[in-house]
């Protein structure tokens, strides 16, 4: 019995290209945006999202939060940027900037555990203490991306606030201004109504004394010397006349 013929493939070059791109992006594993998505990583990033918020958003005030939360990201850093510097790897309870920001406030010490430090006495004085291993400097990593996060949307949204109170504080100002200027305007109208009413007293006052200066001056006006003519009783003589009069002689015959 006679085989089948053999039938031969041609693969282009471009598929071998292809072909071999994945086979290298499998062996390499997924990359770290796939990984914030996918697998341990988007667990781990998502607990401490649920740790920053509600654990410490919504249990502080608001200003403290962030304080809290700036805190925590500045220990991570330091810790990345030097991991084997031992300073670095530990803070105390009771200094009094670590007391405020991350002891007396609600979570934040759930979230430095999450990172990886651990309470340690030594020498009799309580440490928290940060120990690098492969695991730990990981979920440092992770956890300050999720700070960085948390803290940029924090600042946002303070420097919003601070915009909003900048504004509203020049509108009330310029309100205050307007409510000012409206003073000084009636002011300055009153002065000028008060001055001008004392220029007119003033000049009342002034022409009633030229006429009182002028009546003063003016010569007395002549007055009527006429005496009054009385007559004496039973006499035809007037009293005070310069010449005497005679009554004229009677017709009648005396006996």
């Amino acid at each position: 019995m006679a085989s089948p013929p053999t039938t031969s493939a041609t693969i282009s070059p471009a598929d071998l290209a292809a072909a071999a791109e994945r086979r290298l992006q499998q062996s390499q594993g997924p990359s770290a945006s796939e990984l914030q998505f996918t697998g341990a990583d988007h667990e781990l990033r998502q607990k401490f999202r649920r740790l920053i918020d509600p654990g410490i958003l919504r249990r502080n005030p608001e200003n403290q939060a962030l304080a809290s939360l700036k805190t925590l990201l500045t220990i991570c850093e330091n810790i990345l940027r030097e991991p084997d510097e031992p300073k670095f790897q530990k803070f105390k309870p009771t200094n009094s900037l670590i007391k405020r920001n991350l002891i007396d406030p609600k979570g934040t010490v759930e979230y430095a555990r999450e990172l990886g430090f651990n309470p340690e006495v030594v020498d009799f004085q309580p440490y928290y203490q940060w120990r690098q291993t492969p695991k730990r400097m990981h979920a440092l990593r992770i956890g300050a991306e999720m700070l960085q996060e948390a803290v940029s949307l924090g600042s946002e949204k303070e420097a919003r606030m601070a915009q909003a109170k900048k504004e509203e504080k020049a509108a009330a100002d310029a309100v205050a201004e307007k409510i000012r200027l409206a003073y000084e305007d009636d002011r300055k109208m009153k002065l000028m109504r008060d001055e001008l009413e004392k220029e007119r007293r003033d000049a009342r006052i002034a022409a009633a004394a030229r006429r009182a200066a002028t009546r003063e001056s003016a010569p007395p006006e002549p007055e009527d010397e006429e005496e009054d003519e009385e007559l004496m009783p039973g006499s035809g003589n007037v009293l005070g006349s310069s010449s005497s009069h005679t009554a004229p002689p009677s017709n009648k015959k005396t006996d």
